[in-house]
């Protein structure tokens, strides 16, 4: 326990003025309540809505002195200055009390309006927020031809209401906390009352409760710190722009983290196959959802592996190719100058490069410069006898198959291991790709994500809980929950 208003004006201004010195954006607004009732409002200008601030308090307060006052004269024996406030002048719908100095400074930086008064030992806090934010768009990450439109934002009370716009039920709750000793940042734990497992719900706020840092800036510090295995390259965590998909996850028992200051959102467990799934797969016919099902693990399965096999076909296994390709492949690589994995490797970085430039450079010109680099280089490396135009097919092919992961994170995942199986393939060839992609399979059957096998319902074996996973089933048969996560 802290120390407390001690019911001297002068002496707790002081407190105040001293703890929020050299800050310019604090406002401290001095105001005569009523005869013999000086008064004092701070706010941080920036945080806080100063036309609420006007409206709710000041104006009410200003124009209320002579009810104050009589309300006063009727109560000689109870001044009980606040609660009159409360109840009968200012028309602010959020406020509570609190004496202690400590809470009073964190709920200022939080955005709140502190009202102190002359004689009084404790302190009105309103709820007047309203910082500058971006308003509701697409999300930019994750976009669909069919489905919503809306966006999470920076704004942690837009997205709950967002939320809430979805599951119009009492049953969605949504439980406060605040991590960081410095940023102290605002973090919301959403589930389904009866839905989520409790185990579950009482596990994430175990491990949020451990969580020891001075700020939390994004989402991304909270994925590391909370999930099962910080040394795996895959995500056990699913970071997601879109209100529609955490309203579905919550529906399947699920739990979402949402945090204060960013427009992602934390959705816990999630499995693999989770993870390949589109948010737009249940927005299309169910036969259109399971044909791109099928696509977007093919090509997955080749942005992993495609260059690797290159190297060991044309390294060690030069009898798997058909006599026409192997000499067309063998006069494209007569002028190359170095073996397969080295010419493999240079086109493989220089491609990452110039995705990772384009990524990071002014939105106008960072795609035309990753394309036109692209395209320059490559087939300047061709025509310098640096690399085979074979090569560039297929690095090119690999870099497209790349983008086909739903989840941002799970396609970064490939890319990493991508180049292991090229070291593999170019020492023990197709022997080696199929060592990595044995190790890479052990290495998920062992994951976990808040205890769910990461390979479910694959590995284990859940036969009911296989229709919505390599295959979307019609709608008439999806009626019943996955077991294992929400039951």
């Amino acid at each position: 326990m802290g120390p407390t208003l001690s019911g001297n004006f002068e002496a707790d201004l002081a407190f105040f003025r001293e703890s929020f010195d050299r800050s310019s954006d604090i406002v401290f607004k001095e105001l005569l309540v009523c005869d013999g009732y000086r008064g004092i409002i701070i706010f941080i200008d920036g945080l806080v809505d100063v036309s609420l601030v006007d409206m709710h308090i000041i104006t009410p307060l200003l124009h209320g002195r002579s009810q104050l006052e009589l309300k006063l004269n009727e109560q000689v024996k109870h001044h009980n200055v606040q609660a009159i406030l409360q109840k009968s002048i200012v028309s602010a719908c959020q406020s509570k009390l609190e004496s202690e100095m400590h809470t009073i400074v964190s709920a200022i930086t939080n955005g709140d309006t502190i009202l102190i008064l002359e004689s009084s030992s404790e302190a009105l806090i309103f709820d007047m927020k309203g910082r500058e934010a971006r308003a509701v768009e697409e999300a930019a990450s994750e976009p669909t031809i069919r489905g919503p439109r809306e966006g999470f934002t920076e704004k942690l009370r837009t997205n709950t209401s967002l939320l809430r716009t979805r599951l119009k039920t009492n049953k969605l709750k949504m439980e406060p906390l605040t991590i960081g000793d410095v940023s102290n940042t605002d973090i919301v734990i959403v589930y389904l009352d009866g839905v989520a497992k409790t185990e579950l719900i009482d596990e994430v706020r175990t491990r949020l409760g451990r969580i020891k840092i001075d700020a939390i800036l994004e989402s991304g510090y909270i994925e590391e710190l909370i999930e099962d295995n910080t040394y795996s390259p895959f995500p056990q965590v699913l970071s997601t722009e879109r209100p529609d998909r955490v309203a579905a996850a919550l529906l399947e028992g699920k739990v979402s983290l949402l945090i204060d200051n960013t427009p992602f959102a934390l959705v816990l467990p999630i499995t693999f196959l989770g993870l390949m799934q589109s948010p737009e797969d249940y927005y299309q016919r169910y036969m259109i959802s399971t044909a791109t099902r099928w696509l977007r693990y093919w090509l997955a399965f080749i942005a992993l592996t495609f260059p690797s096999l290159y190297i060991a076909v044309t390294t060690f296994h030069q009898e798997m190719v058909p006599t026409n390709l192997l000499l067309s492949i063998a006069s494209s690589r007569e002028a190359v100058p170095f073996p397969a994995i080295i010419e493999a490797l240079l086109m493989e970085i220089t491609f990452e490069g110039l995705r990772e430039a384009g990524i990071r450079m002014p939105r106008p010109v960072g795609q035309a410069v990753s394309i036109v680099g692209a395209l320059v280089i490559g087939q300047a490396a061709v025509q310098a006898g640096i690399v085979s135009a074979i090569l560039v097919i297929i690095v090119s092919f690999t870099g497209i198959a790349s983008f086909i992961f739903p989840s941002y994170s799970l396609g970064i995942a490939a890319r990493l291991l991508r180049f292991p199986l090229m070291f593999l393939a170019g020492t023990l060839g197709l022997y080696g790709i199929l060592l990595g992609l044995l190790v890479i399979c052990i290495h998920l059957l062992r994951l976990r994500s808040f205890g769910v096998p990461y390979l479910s319902p694959v590995a284990p074996l859940s036969l009911n809980n296989l229709k919505d996973t390599l295959f979307r089933v019609p709608w008439r048969n999806l009626i019943h929950r996955r077991r294992g996560i929400g039951e």
